[in-house]
């Protein structure tokens, strides 16, 4: 693969380079426009925290819901089930939203659990980032035709941009961004991290 790299005074060299070094390269040059927030290890780290966090306010609890918001939401509800059950004796029990992000209000969204087994639980939906607070009040909303002994909400970041009447209770992160800048959130592979774009 032929590459041209811009020298200094206005000369160009023209390198030969092998499959390998061009997929770093490829990879250097992606991440150049966003800067790394949080690293693998700070995810893991904030994560650890949030789960204990979790067994703080809900010590007396013996089963909580752990709702994951599709995509990035159900690996970070899999890994704070994960370590709930290593910390604790709560039982979490796992269940998923699909929905569109985008557009909930146009297009239907999905609980894959019924009302016999979040009633009078608490509940904790979790999605990776919050920017306006939309995805998380269009989340809760399945869980207000019962009663239900409490819901709580967890992000990995908050962007604090809050629209919607909705907060996150467990937080990784929050920082401050200008609504033009993106969070990227990567949980698998090489490139697992927080991006601000």
């Amino acid at each position: 693969m032929d590459i041209l790299l811009g020298i200094p005074h206005g000369m160009c060299a023209k390198i030969q380079l092998k499959k390998e070094v061009s997929l770093s390269l490829s990879l250097i040059l992606m991440l150049m426009d966003k800067t790394l927030i949080l690293t693998a290890a700070q995810m893991d780290q904030k994560l650890e925290r949030i789960a204990h966090e979790i067994h703080e306010v809900c010590y007396q609890e013996q089963e909580i819901i752990i709702c994951a918001i599709q995509g990035n939401g159900d690996i970070i509800a899999e890994q704070v089930a994960k370590l709930l059950k290593e910390i604790s004796d709560i039982k979490p029990v796992l269940c998923h939203i699909k929905m569109d992000k985008k557009n909930p209000i146009k297009t239907e969204s999905l609980l894959d659990i019924g009302p016999d087994l979040y009633k009078n639980k608490t509940i904790i939906v979790i999605d990776d980032v919050s920017n306006s607070g939309k995805t998380l009040m269009y989340a809760i909303k399945h869980f207000l035709a019962e009663p239900v002994s409490s819901i709580k909400t967890l992000v990995l970041v908050d962007r604090n941009h809050n629209r919607y009447p909705v907060q996150a209770d467990f937080v990784g992160l929050t920082i401050s961004t200008t609504l033009k800048e993106h969070i990227e959130v990567i949980m698998k592979g090489k490139e697992k991290g927080v991006y601000l774009k």
